[in-house]
């Protein structure tokens, strides 16, 4: 029998137990989800209006604003309109659609990260080669690797992971549909071709990580060399607060994706969840800011 045939619908979990409390998370991810698009909006309107930030820099900016508006778009106005209505059931559908554009956004905005920590290190350690390595046809081309990377990742995980036979109940413990929360509903064997693939995209990802890690070591020895403690402090306040983001983001998805299923407790799946869903899209107009041109 399918998943469609034998599972129609999914429950997901609820913030609270009480009608009281779920209109305190629904009035608090309104304000989320309403300074979110503001914020980014301006990124977007700002880098795409002046031509001043027509750089490498700003043009990946732009395309982390995009990817956090898509992220935020895909979690929270489910999560609160269940939290309003005091409601659980999401479709089949409803389900698989925003797990592979989650996973889409996510999985690009990593690569995003790592394209932002690769400009730092050219801007700081290579400032008469910059032109040269970040020009426009370069830039282009790792963003177009990004998104591409980014799409065929979800799309083989999602495929995958509805290809599995699921018969461990529909209830989600998340308030929105993840695939380690789907996975834990397949009692069968076959969600090992699921962890195959998420094997190989950990090693790409930890190849990213020690990357960036790798550039911003790198930085920092640069930044100690500059006799200007005005240099210090712009070198420092362009690179510490996408480097603050990069840990949260990496360190709150690792935790959920890689984390074995026996440790599982809703209350801090939830939490980290929302570190890595809700709040980098909200926070990122502050710590990705304007302030970067002084670099």
């Amino acid at each position: 029998m399918s998943n469609i045939s034998s599972i129609t619908h999914f429950l997901l979990l609820p913030f609270a137990g009480t009608w009281e409390l779920q209109l305190w998370h629904f009035w608090l991810f309104l304000g989320i989800s309403l300074a979110a698009p503001v914020g980014n909006g301006l990124i977007i309107t700002s880098t795409t209006c002046d031509q001043h930030l027509h750089t490498p820099r700003y043009f990946f900016l732009l395309s982390l604003s995009l990817l956090h508006l898509g992220c935020i778009s895909t979690t929270v106005p489910k999560s609160m309109a269940n939290s309003l209505w005091d409601t659980r059931p999401i479709s089949y559908t409803a389900c698989a659609a925003p797990i592979f554009f989650f996973l889409f956004f996510l999985i690009a905005e990593f690569y995003f990260l790592t394209l932002v920590s690769y400009d730092h290190y050219v801007a700081i350690c290579k400032p008469l080669h910059y032109g040269s390595l970040l020009g426009s046809r370069a830039c282009v081309h790792m963003a177009a690797a990004a998104w591409g990377t980014g799409f065929l990742s979800a799309l083989l995980h999602t495929a995958n992971t509805f290809s599995l036979p699921l018969c461990g109940g529909n209830a989600v413990e998340q308030f929105f549909c993840e695939i380690p929360q789907i996975l834990k509903l397949s009692r069968s064997h076959s969600y090992l071709r699921e962890v195959g693939l998420f094997v190989i995209v950990v090693c790409v990802t930890f190849g990213c990580f020690v990357f960036i890690v790798g550039s911003y070591v790198q930085i920092f020895r640069a930044v100690l060399r500059i006799p200007s403690e005005q240099g210090h402090r712009k070198a420092f306040s362009t690179c510490l607060p996408p480097l603050a983001m990069l840990s949260l983001f990496v360190s709150t998805s690792a935790f959920a994706y890689l984390k074995p299923p026996s440790i599982s407790f809703p209350s801090l799946d939830l939490g980290v969840s929302v570190l890595y869903s809700v709040v980098p899209p909200a926070v990122n107009p502050l710590i990705c800011s304007l302030r970067n041109q002084e670099l």
